[in-house]
């Protein structure tokens, strides 16, 4: 003998979501290791943000810079002052100072006659890094340029004392000059044209300097032959160095304007490596290429039940509080239903005009207003009136049933 059938218990619903603790779980490594990143990058950046400058800059440490030149000038007595304008390197020009213009093919009119007021009224020392045909007209008239050198490291063949105590130095991967000048001396020569020029000066103890490269005062090549020793003469000859770094302010202002498009900003090499993976991801897709076939119908792993679609559809409405759109979808689906009882065809299903009568004539009593209202009407204000708003439309489509 059995007893009694205990009462079917509800089948108790277990949500497989994770919850807020187990995804702050899963994602706090990620989020800890981004935050170390970027802590890193923030601490780097402020690190090394004092240390980059331009080219040929003395307070630079990048390999273009010129901060381990400038250590060393400090260390002999030199005074290094920094400049970037052409009047403030012609101030502070004299018979005690070396001035130093890194990159003279960028001056325009105004700042190369006050570089060349300098070097006929200071006394002192004028270097000048590379100048070409473009400032050689004005700072050094008898001087022209002999395209460039072939050989990076040069010997100075000349009686100059820097050059001789200095040796063989990298003076060769920048111009060639020839001058007309009495008693220049002309250094490092290659096929016969120096890469070193000494000028001397119209003002007793002034001389000027030409210099083809730019390669014995940066950082990067100070160490090698010798560099060091040629730079440190040339730039170490008086007690106070003015370095003028020219800026784009200094360009002459009718200089035309190159204009480049994208791809001439890019290098050769890198549109040949694209041009290359380009080529390989052709390869790579005709190898793995395959044609697509006729649709296939699969069954779902998982049957969804109808009514579960709807009611999580209807909480997504109302989260988003989209009574607009649920309104919306009820009443197309009801004057749609109603369309097929009171034979409206479906494509004027939603035509107030031809639907309202329809569905009223089938109404026990005349109720047209109401009918248009609740099929054609406003959106609900609140969620309230959306539910009564389904309730009248399951009554109306009763009412249409049962006459």
């Amino acid at each position: 003998m059995t007893g009694p059938t205990p009462p079917a218990q509800a089948p108790v619903r277990t949500s497989t979501a994770p919850g807020p603790a187990r995804r702050w779980a899963r994602a706090r490594g990620l989020v800890l290791g981004l935050g170390i990143l970027l802590a890193a990058a923030v601490t780097l950046a402020a690190l090394q943000a004092g240390d980059h400058h331009g080219r040929l800059d003395p307070r630079s440490a990048d390999r273009d810079g010129s901060r381990a030149l400038a250590q060393l000038l400090r260390e002999r007595g030199v005074t290094t002052r920094v400049v970037t304008s052409a009047e403030e390197a012609a101030a502070a020009a004299g018979p005690r100072t070396t001035l130093l213009v890194t990159d003279p093919d960028l001056l325009g009119e105004p700042q190369r006659r006050a570089v060349r007021s300098a070097i006929d009224l200071s006394g002192g020392r004028t270097v000048l890094i590379a100048p070409s045909s473009l400032s050689l007209p004005d700072l050094a008239p008898t001087t022209h340029t002999k395209s460039f050198a072939h050989r990076n490291d040069l010997d100075p063949d000349c009686t100059l004392p820097a050059a001789t105590t200095a040796g063989r130095a990298g003076t060769g991967d920048g111009l060639r000059y020839t001058t007309t000048h009495p008693g220049a001396t002309a250094c490092y020569p290659s096929d016969g044209h120096p890469t070193l020029l000494v000028l001397p000066g119209t003002t007793k103890g002034g001389d000027t300097v030409l210099l083809g490269s730019e390669r014995p005062l940066l950082n990067e090549h100070l160490a090698e032959q010798g560099n060091a020793s040629l730079a440190l003469q040339l730039l170490g000859s008086r007690p106070d160095l003015v370095w003028y770094l020219p800026t784009l302010a200094d360009m002459p202002a009718d200089a035309p304007a190159e204009e480049k498009g994208l791809l001439d900003l890019v290098p050769s090499g890198w549109l040949w490596a694209l041009l290359q993976l380009f080529a390989a991801a052709a390869l790579a897709a005709l190898w793995r290429a395959r044609r697509l076939g006729p649709l296939v119908t699969e069954n779902l792993p998982v049957a969804i039940r109808a009514s579960e679609t709807t009611e999580g559809r209807a909480r997504l409405y109302r989260k988003a509080s989209a009574r607009d759109r649920a309104a919306t979808v009820l009443r197309a689906a009801a004057r749609e239903r109603l369309a097929a009882l009171v034979g409206v065809p479906p494509a004027q299903a939603h035509d107030p005009d031809t639907l309202v009568p329809a569905v009223t004539a089938r109404l026990p009593q005349a109720a047209g207003p109401d009918t248009a209202t609740t099929l054609f009407g406003t959106t609900p204000g609140d969620d309230a009136a959306l539910v009564a708003l389904a309730d009248h439309l399951d009554a109306l489509e009763r009412e249409v049933r049962t006459s």
